[in-house]
């Protein structure tokens, strides 16, 4: 317990967490577990929350657990907060009475906010245009298929006036830490942030993934460059020349790179990195598989599910047969 209130008294903020059928356990407790401590941290009642689904009965997020909801939906006083929390199947969560409630409480000016997957909700329902938002890194391009007008950050939260969005997982405690923070002062969300041994409070300057050089677990600079404009040029593939003159090599010093570091050819890994994608949008999104093809570098489809089967040992179409049974 702190010696002391690290906040004057202030008025209650309340928050709303709608879970949604297989929500991210992680992504939720990230976010709810920084207003119960900073309540205990304070000696103060800061926060208040309670937690609905869509039909008042209780949720099982999607590691199998389930946790009892306070209620279904109901009306809220505009000076609440929702934070919808998603996860795995969002499009199956994403119903027409989740849109019409959140459209219908939206119109009273509230913050809504979305942890995970929920990003796709709020895009879905209409609430994000012209708002800068952010989802898990696994779901960025089906998302920018769907909603190529959106402005969609890497970042691992975003705020943009009353719309919060965050990446989910331990991403969803540093946008709860930054509106603790805004609220009542860097001094509570440091107390906050150590109680949870999170040494290092984020910013929506940081970026959701690993640099390259620790992703691939290689720190060489040219390497490193290739890599991200292969990741950046998935739709229209650069030509392995046009790589290596970019970092100042030949081709073929470029292909011995490749081989010394991550033992396959730059032919070969950037395949990998556009088949990953193929399949994301095939599991995520309901693209045909030509146009899932093509978005993928692959201008025939013949080609394509040659590829694919090759890689994942079954064929695009048995791929999105699979998710749809």
């Amino acid at each position: 317990m702190a010696d002391s209130p690290l906040t004057e008294n202030a008025a209650v903020s309340r928050f709303v967490f709608l879970l949604l059928p297989n929500y991210s356990m992680t992504g939720f407790a990230s976010a709810v577990e920084p207003l119960r401590i900073a309540n205990r941290m304070s000696e103060q009642s800061l926060y208040e929350w309670k937690i609905i689904s869509e039909t008042g009965e209780n949720v099982r997020c999607s590691n199998g657990a389930e946790l009892v909801v306070d209620s279904g939906f109901y009306e809220l006083d505009r000076d609440q907060t929702i934070i919808v929390c998603g996860g795995i199947d969002i499009k199956s969560a994403t119903t027409k009475p989740v849109m019409g409630w959140l459209r219908r409480e939206s119109r009273k000016g509230m913050a809504i906010g979305a942890l995970c997957t929920a990003t796709y909700v709020l895009a879905k329902a209409g609430l994000l245009d012209g708002r800068r938002s952010t989802i898990h890194w696994e779901n960025r391009e089906s998302f920018l298929e769907e909603f190529p007008d959106l402005e969609l950050s890497t970042a691992i939260f975003t705020v943009d006036r009353n719309r919060y969005t965050s990446a989910g997982g331990a991403a969803s405690l540093d946008l709860m830490l930054k509106l603790i923070g805004a609220e009542h002062g860097a001094k509570l969300a440091n107390a906050v942030a150590d109680q949870m041994i999170h040494t290092a409070i984020r910013t929506d300057k940081d970026d959701q993934r690993l640099s390259i050089p620790t992703r691939i677990g290689v720190r060489h600079p040219k390497l490193a460059k290739v890599i991200h404009m292969m990741e950046e040029n998935l739709e229209e593939p650069i030509s392995p020349s046009d790589l290596a003159a970019d970092v100042g090599m030949s081709t073929r010093q470029l292909e011995r790179l490749f081989r010394r570091y991550l033992d396959r050819s730059p032919k070969r890994y950037y395949m990998e990195l556009r088949l990953r994608k193929s399949r994301n949008l095939l599991l995520q999104t309901e693209m045909s598989v030509i146009n899932v093809a093509l978005a993928c570098g692959f201008s025939s489809p013949s080609h394509f599910s040659k590829c694919y089967r090759s890689h994942f040992q079954t064929t695009p179409y048995r791929e999105r047969g699979a998710q749809e049974h």
